[in-house]
């Protein structure tokens, strides 16, 4: 689980396709299908804080969670990020003051997660720190995904600067690395390069139910991220929804 660094400060400016407002309505629906009251939100692995600032704009009190101290900056920075609480913290070990109504954890930040082990533990923690009844809800890329990314290289070359993302799936252990890197332009033509490397596992829908019942969560249901409906062989992403279990 490597922490954006330099590459925080252009991450938002490179990443401007991902349909962050229709995944805010996906999880609004989600909210009001199982009766989410207008509670306090816990958002793990928030990154520079797209979904988090959105979701504060429905009226929810958001906390957001990321371990990288950069991206967190940024998303502090930001315009709209005003009464949102950031901490910087790794969800595998994540605190809070209180219990929360909801938990998200979106934009694939769940195959960050290495193995079944951290799966389990983080869905243990957030057992612990949900209100009775409360919502787990997160995403992942699955294996149709990655499988069809292959080994391929995506560039890009925008006016200020070019993007190269290298991927490298291996099937065997069900990991992709993705190799990033970003020329920014500066003010007097030189560049800036910015290099990440990163890690996303593949988790399996059985490894993925296992996980929550195991830590005391209730398993609601799997649904296609795209069409919000049952999943299929060639789903991209998913959403799992599990809920608190009062005792």
């Amino acid at each position: 689980m490597e922490a954006y660094t330099g590459f925080a400060e252009v991450y938002d400016r490179y990443m401007d396709n991902v349909p962050y407002d229709i995944w805010t309505a996906n999880i609004k629906t989600l909210f009001e299908k199982y009766h989410m009251p207008m509670e306090i939100v816990c958002d793990l692995g928030c990154g520079t804080g797209q979904m988090t600032r959105r979701l504060a704009s429905l009226g929810y009190d958001m906390i957001g969670i990321d371990m990288s101290y950069d991206m967190l900056m940024e998303a502090r920075t930001a315009e709209d990020s005003e009464g949102i609480l950031y901490l910087c913290q790794d969800m595998r070990s994540f605190e809070l003051y209180g219990t929360v109504g909801a938990v998200v954890s979106l934009c694939d930040s769940i195959n960050y997660l290495r193995s079944s082990e951290e799966l389990l533990q983080v869905c243990r923690l957030v057992n612990n720190y949900l209100d009775p009844g409360g919502l787990f809800i997160f995403d992942i890329k699955t294996e149709h995904y990655y499988k069809k990314l292959g080994n391929s290289v995506i560039a890009e070359n925008r006016e200020e600067g070019s993007f190269i993302w290298e991927n490298d799936y291996d099937e065997i252990n069900r990991d992709n690395n993705y190799y990033l890197t970003i020329y920014e332009e500066n003010d007097d033509g030189t560049f800036d390069r910015f290099e990440e490397e990163h890690v996303q596992h593949v988790f399996s829908q059985k490894e993925i139910v296992d996980a929550i019942k195991n830590s005391g969560l209730d398993f609601l249901e799997v649904l296609d991220v795209d069409t919000m409906s049952e999943p299929s062989k060639d789903s991209d992403r998913l959403y799992f929804i599990a809920r608190e279990v009062s005792k």
